[in-house]
Parts: C-alpha cells; sequence; structure tokens
C-alpha cells in the first residue's frame, strides 16, 4: 500500500510551492488514476515518490517503509517509473528490457532473467522487434518498450506518466488493460497520469483529482462528475453514463458566476 501524507514541494525556497498538502493512501491490487491539468504537480509528486526529488515536508510510505529512506537499489526493486521523456542508449529492444532486470541481476543476467524478458516481450507485442535497434523504432514503439522496461522490474508499485501519450487507441487500451491485469492478478499497485478521462474512467479503480497542490477529492469512479471535472480542469467537461460506461468530453470554458 502507498500512503502520502501532506507532501509539499517547490522548486527552491523562493519558489511557489508545486505541492502543498498531497495526502491520498493507494491500496494494493488497485489502479490509481492521477487527474489534473498540465503544471498541476502530476510529474513533480512522481518525481518525489521516485526519489527524484526531495519534499520540503510530509511523508511517502510504502508498504510500510518510507520511501525517502530507502536504498536506491531497494526502490529500484520496489518501483518501476515510466516518465514523459525516454531516452534510450543504442541497444536492441531486448537488451532495453533486459536492463530493467539490472537490480535483480550481478554483472550478468540469468535464464530467468532472460525468461521473463522474452515473456513481456511476447505481451506486449513486441516479439518481432526484439533484436531492432530502439532508437530506430517509431515513437508508440519506443513508448512500448519503456514501458516493458519497467514490468521487467517486477516492481511492486508502477507508475506511469502519460504512459499512452504516443500510441494509438488500440495500443492505448493494451498499456491500460494491461495495468489493470497486473493490479488484479499479480497484486502490483499502479498510479497512472492520464488525460484521456474516458479511457481513465474505464480502467482505474481509484481516482485522485490533484488541483492546486492538492487533491481536491478522491474516490471510485463515481467522484468522475461533471461538476468535478469541470472545477479540476476549469472548462466545462460532459460526463454521460451509456451502457455502464463513462464518456466525458470536454464542453468548451467554464461559465463563470
Amino acid at each position: 500500500m502507498l500512503s502520502v501524507k501532506r507532501l509539499a514541494f517547490a522548486y527552491s525556497k523562493k519558489s511557489p510551492w508545486v505541492l502543498k498538502d498531497v495526502s491520498f493512501v493507494l491500496e494494493e491490487k488497485k489502479v490509481g488514476i492521477l487527474l489534473g491539468r498540465n503544471g498541476s504537480g502530476k510529474s513533480t509528486l512522481f518525481k518525489c515518490l521516485m526519489g527524484l526529488e526531495k519534499p520540503f515536508g510530509g511523508s511517502m510510505l510504502f508498504n510500510g517503509k518510507e520511501l525517502a529512506r530507502m536504498k536506491r537499489a531497494d526502490r529500484a526493486k520496489a518501483i518501476a517509473y515510466v516518465p514523459q521523456a525516454i531516452s534510450f542508449g543504442e541497444m536492441s529492444v531486448f537488451d532495453t528490457v533486459l536492463s530493467g532486470r539490472l537490480a535483480h541481476f550481478g554483472y550478468f543476467p540469468g535464464k530467468r532473467d532472460q525468461a521473463i524478458v522474452e515473456g513481456i516481450l511476447e505481451e506486449m507485442g513486441l516479439k518481432e522487434l526484439a533484436f531492432r535497434n530502439v532508437n530506430c523504432l517509431s515513437g508508440g514503439e519506443r513508448q512500448k518498450v519503456a514501458i516493458a522496461r519497467a514490468l521487467a522490474q517486477e516492481p511492486a508499485l508502477l507508475i506511469f506518466d502519460e504512459p499512452t501519450g504516443n500510441l494509438d487507441i488500440t495500443n492505448e487500451e493494451l498499456i491500460l488493460r494491461e495495468s489493470r491485469r497486473l493490479a488484479h492478478e499479480k497484486g502490483v499497485s499502479v498510479l497512472v497520469s492520464i488525460h484521456d478521462l474516458s479511457l481513465a474512467s474505464l480502467f482505474g479503480d481509484t481516482f485522485y483529482l490533484l488541483k492546486d497542490g492538492k487533491i481536491a477529492c478522491s474516490g471510485g469512479v463515481d467522484v468522475l462528475t461533471s461538476a468535478a471535472l469541470s472545477e479540476i480542469y476549469g472548462i466545462n467537461v460532459l460526463v454521460e453514463d451509456i451502457r455502464g460506461r463513462k464518456f466525458i468530453t470536454l464542453g468548451g470554458e467554464k461559465d463563470e458566476k
């Protein structure tokens, strides 16, 4: 379980607060969806969880352990992170995904490490690209490789920062369906930032609406109301329930009262 309490962060002592008082809980075997406008602090929150930025205050507990005090190697085994900006070395797809296992083996990978990578490549539809240079792939293919590399870590917590940004509709659903499978079948906690609200409502278990450096509201899919989303995004948002599924569309500038 991930428990964040009163997390606060600014990029310097003189700069404004990006995160003011962020508190939320992500249960085991759940997909948590973080929603908010660009610049609301979603990526900064992820960086704090990963140890890439140091919070000014608050706590971040994962399975009872304070993340800020965990050794880097232990954190690498427990948490996998797929950022918005992805960079690779001049390696094949197979070796790139295998690099996600570095925290698990010494100088050389074993048979189990290679078998895990082969299985992930099969599941992600990357098997035919295994020996291609990863930097020669399309943006969508590179995004899938980055996610495959994260899955190779066999993490207990998987963090995705806009994982579907360069993907077509089919692969968007593939990634989110895989996230849900990992959570529900393998017990991985998954925290995702995504802009497609309709897809988010379909695959998420718990939703956290971030505004002004705080979690404005959180809960199950029922919290995704027109009023709540319009307040978070500052525009009119229409939510329709059709055959048990939410369809969420943008309706223009928010009415001022």
